[in-house]
């Protein structure tokens, strides 16, 4: 524990406050790491907002946010003649340790849009639910991405990516690859658009209910072949034909999962 770093911001300490109906530029924080040079992880995870993060040439990782305050009327916003001149107070934190810096938004009723520039080798963890986007740009390593309520772009990016988004479009554009990773790829209302190098080794599984599968690459397609169920206490026998479409690409490799309901499935080269 030697080696972690805490550092916290409070709106009331640091910038003047925010008036309803605003929206409030910060440059939270600048967070040195542990082992400059070597690759790191960030984590966030929030409740309402966009996620933003883009590699650049430094060692340190910088936070700057945008705080949008709720404008909307109600009952107690006014209280005997005294007018609301700011909101709930911002809560934001970020630990580092040994390279892996976590960031906390305890601000929970107002939308918070992280804007975020990390060494081009680093891992990502970002997860958010309202009112925002991700979008990530020229970042080498794992990435988990999850949004609910908004669409996910990974562009210019290296390594291996699980993302997934439940109303929105997930756009991912590849520079390179992690050899020999499996990968996941999925939404429920949008289009799931993958592109990969030509040199793209894999087994590919893709699936849209309501949608059309694409690739421009030459792919190998497998038979749909029927699924057979007996069970041997109830004496039931069941058939069924999976919708999911199967094949390889350049001789196979590593599993590639596309999956949504609600659009359609590309899968490019470059």
């Amino acid at each position: 524990m030697k080696n972690l770093k805490f550092i916290a911001v409070l709106v009331g300490l640091l910038i003047a406050p925010i008036l309803s109906g605003q929206e409030k530029k910060i440059d939270l924080f600048t967070i040195p790491l542990s082992n400059p040079g070597s690759s790191g992880v960030l984590e966030v995870d929030q409740i309402s907002g966009s996620i933003t993060v883009v590699a650049y040439s430094g060692k340190e990782v910088i936070v700057k946010a945008t705080v949008h305050e709720d404008d909307k009327k109600c009952q107690d916003c006014e209280k005997k003649g005294m007018k609301k001149i700011s909101g709930s107070s911002l809560n934001i934190s970020a630990e580092e340790n040994d390279n892996v810096v976590r960031i906390h938004n305890e601000l929970w009723n107002n939308k918070t849009d992280f804007d975020i520039k990390v060494p081009t080798n680093f891992s990502l963890k970002l997860e958010t639910i309202n009112n925002g986007d991700i979008y990530v740009e020229g970042v080498n390593g794992e990435m988990e991405i999850s949004n609910v309520n908004g669409k996910i772009t990974l562009k210019g990016v290296s390594g291996a990516v699980s993302a997934d988004t439940t109303n929105g479009e997930l756009i991912v554009d590849f520079n390179s690859i992690t050899s020999g990773a499996d990968m996941a790829f999925s939404s429920f209302n949008g289009n799931v658009e993958v592109t990969f190098p030509s040199s793209l080794k894999a087994n590919v599984k893709a699936k849209s209910d309501m949608g059309d599968v694409y690739t421009d690459f030459d792919m190998n397609v497998s038979e749909n072949k029927p699924e057979v169920d007996r069970s041997s206490k109830t004496g039931t026998y069941k058939v069924k034909v999976e919708q999911w479409v199967k094949g390889k690409i350049n001789g196979g490799g590593p599993e590639m999962m596309f999956k949504t309901f609600n659009g359609d499935i590309m899968i490019k080269s470059k």
